[in-house]
């Protein structure tokens, strides 16, 4: 390979090693402003659950892309999982979960673990694949959270 060649090559990817890096952490919480509850909730998944858990919504990607790389704490991708009904993720999030093996209890308490119960309710599951005679995610009932817990 001539000299040329070489210095076109390593210039070209030190410019793409560039432009990959530059794109690294662009990734953001796409609920609306506007949704003041769901927004808190998207922020608050990002800054505590994010490590463990994948949801765009919270451009959050914890989980692990292949299960046979996951590790014992790479929780569950909440784009493929439905979450349904609401007081289901905020028992999750009061009890470490269901096992209560990896996720910490309370990882978020009061008024901000009822915004993140009500944002992974409402943003799970919606890229899951559309398979016959399974209920989409959206069809199903959101519900609501415990009266004493509003």
């Amino acid at each position: 390979m001539s000299r040329l060649a070489k210095i076109l090559a390593l210039g070209t990817a030190a410019i793409a090693v560039a432009a990959i890096t530059a794109a690294c952490g662009t990734q953001r919480i796409a609920v609306p402003t506007s949704e003041v509850q769901l927004h808190s909730g998207a922020e608050l998944f990002k800054q505590r659950c994010s490590g463990c858990h994948t949801l765009s919504y919270a451009a959050s990607n914890g989980s692990a892309p292949n299960i046979r790389t996951a590790q014992a704490t790479s929780g569950p991708n909440f784009n493929q999982r439905c979450e349904r009904p609401v007081d289901r993720v905020l028992y999750a999030i009061e009890n470490g979960g269901f096992s209560g093996a990896y996720m910490p209890q309370n990882v978020v308490v009061g008024q901000d673990a009822l915004d993140v119960a009500k944002f992974v309710a409402t943003y799970a599951g919606r890229q899951a694949p559309k398979l016959t005679g399974v209920t989409p995610c959206e069809s199903k009932a959101l519900g609501q959270l415990p009266a004493n817990s509003q």
